[in-house]
């Protein structure tokens, strides 16, 4: 960054300037490169390895998370705009109305895209190209008569709704396939071991091309925002104009890191919360660099496995995912920006108009891709909704190269924060995964005490979920408050509950029909409250 500033009395060339910047683009090429076949492997993997029933637990916790930052973000961004009040009328020269000539997609189709792009008709058109509304001008004549019954014509012009494709990944849509795909892939067991495995295997590969990207790092982040500096006409008038927007986002977005995050952290996890943050500063990095959480996705991934160890099934769900739909560093710009734009003007917002700003920031926010200045196109939907003047929009591109990437670098941040708290929410889902794995058809107690050749071992222990199906056999016995039940049927065990008796364990956390489980070999009867008993027998 400081060879960028030092360079600018040099007054270089723009092609001197396309030089210095050409590592950087390569390297953003290279990690744009590997998005695609990573976000696809990853998502297909780490759905197909959890059952669907905890998909939809782990999804709707997702989901919960983000909406609930998002929201939080864009209140805390109008919340400081209007504290702040940077946009001071006299820094306006001129207003600038809207016009119907400038008509532009409003909320609801906003909000219809999001649907066409959830859904795409064609998965390969689907990985370069995004359908999106837009508004044409055509030309209507109506003919009519007049008082001499002459057929008289008029020239209308008219706009009219339209469905376009723009370039660029529908991201989207192809995670809502590949969670479709690996969730449905996991329940057809063997027969598609060797898919998960295929898809399992392109994610490892495309982790070490990540390994090897990550020595051009330093080259290709100080070329970046080189030639990012370099390419701005005039850079102190910029920050002087609109420093004070500047200073409401940059506090903005620290409240919400250094406060928000490390609050939300430590009162699900109970840990230190600044050191999973600095187990992230070389994403924070590739974030800012780069300015799209979608390239910064390979070193995120890298640096949340390996380094902060939090479950790969986890990572693979969570992230592919965040990076489409929890942008909180987005919702923070689009509700600031909105209100400044109208503070400019000489508007004033009432409580329905902040109301508005607050829903479809959040709404905006939630449907903005995860490419560079997205959010400058999601702004205009939120001006249309508070009729403030569109154009206005221009000023920001200014200094939208570097208030993009403190944004990327929150929206990264609320990812991986994400990630952690849903593993800790799901904590029991996975070890009833891992249960079902290592003691399948192993007898145990309802406290976890393993049966051994019809004997307790009071040495060998394992953590049972809160909820555990068995087969009681054919003839099922369960000794309870001194009564016996002789009959066959599937008994549900409760952690820590006086059940008094011992059974294989056949399936953990979901149903299966009684006539798949396997019989009781094994049994063991207590009394409540008092020390364990053995018996052996078959049933």
């Amino acid at each position: 960054m400081d060879k960028g500033f030092s360079l600018r009395s040099l007054h270089l060339s723009h092609d001197s300037i396309m030089l210095i910047s050409y590592p950087g683009e390569l390297f953003m090429r290279l990690l744009k490169l590997m998005i695609l076949p990573l976000v696809i492997s990853s998502l297909i993997a780490g759905s197909a390895s959890l059952n669907a029933r905890m998909n939809g637990r782990i999804a709707l916790r997702t989901i919960c998370y983000f909406a609930s930052t998002s929201f939080f973000n864009a209140l805390l961004g109008i919340c400081l705009v209007l504290l702040i009040h940077p946009g001071d009328p006299g820094m306006h020269s001129s207003k600038v109305s809207m016009t119907d000539d400038n008509k532009t997609a409003n909320l609801l189709d906003s909000l219809l895209d999001l649907g066409r792009n959830l859904i795409p008709d064609n998965l390969f058109q689907a990985s370069f190209q995004q359908a999106h509304t837009v508004y044409v001008s055509k030309t209507n004549i109506v003919i009519g008569n007049n008082t001499d019954t002459n057929a008289t014509a008029s020239v209308i012009q008219v706009l009219e709704r339209e469905i376009h494709y723009r370039p660029g990944t529908n991201t989207l849509g192809i995670v809502f396939f590949c969670l479709v795909f690996g969730t449905l892939l996991g329940t057809i067991g063997g027969k598609g071991q060797v898919v998960i495995d295929f898809f399992s295997a392109i994610f490892e590969v495309v982790m070490r091309m990540v390994t090897c990207v990550m020595w051009l790092t330093p080259i290709g982040i100080s070329s970046v925002i080189a030639g990012k500096i370099l390419d701005v006409n005039d850079l102190s008038l910029v920050m002087t104009q609109l420093c004070w927007f500047i200073v409401t986002i940059v506090i903005g977005v620290f409240v919400y890191q250094l406060v928000v995050m490390q609050f939300i952290y430590f009162i699900f996890l109970r840990r230190n919360p600044f050191k999973f943050y600095c187990g992230l500063i070389h994403p924070m990095l590739t974030a800012f660099a780069t300015a799209s959480t979608a390239a910064a996705l390979p070193i995120t991934f890298r640096s949340m496995n390996d380094k902060l160890r939090i479950d790969p099934r986890i990572t693979r769900f969570v992230l592919p995912i965040g990076c489409n739909i929890n942008m909180d560093g987005t919702a923070l710009f689009i509700s600031v920006a909105s209100i400044f734009i109208a503070q400019m003007s000489g508007m004033t917002l009432g409580f329905g108009e902040l109301v508005t700003v607050l829903l479809t920031s959040t709404a905006a926010s939630m449907s903005s891709a995860s490419v560079p200045s997205a959010a400058l196109v999601l702004l205009l939907v939120v001006l249309s909704a508070i009729d403030a003047p569109v154009n206005d929009v221009t000023l920001l591109f200014t200094i939208d190269w570097f208030v993009d990437r403190i944004r990327t670098t929150n929206n990264m941040l609320g990812d991986c924060y994400a990630a952690a708290v849903v593993e800790e929410l799901s904590k029991k889902e996975l070890m009833a995964l891992d249960a079902a794995v290592l003691y399948q058809d192993t007898p145990v107690t309802p406290n976890g005490h393993i049966v051994s050749n019809g004997q307790l071992d009071l040495d060998r222990k394992i953590s049972l979920p809160d909820t555990v199906i068995v087969d009681m056999g054919n003839n099922g016995i369960t000794l309870q408050n001194g009564s016996i039940k002789n009959k066959r049927f599937l008994c549900i065990f409760k952690k820590m509950r006086p059940m008094l008796t011992v059974a294989k364990i056949v399936t953990i956390a979901e149903k299966a029909p009684i006539g798949k489980l396997p019989k009781l070999q094994t049994s063991v009867n207590v009394e409540p409250g008092a020390p364990y008993s053995t018996t052996s027998g078959t049933l």
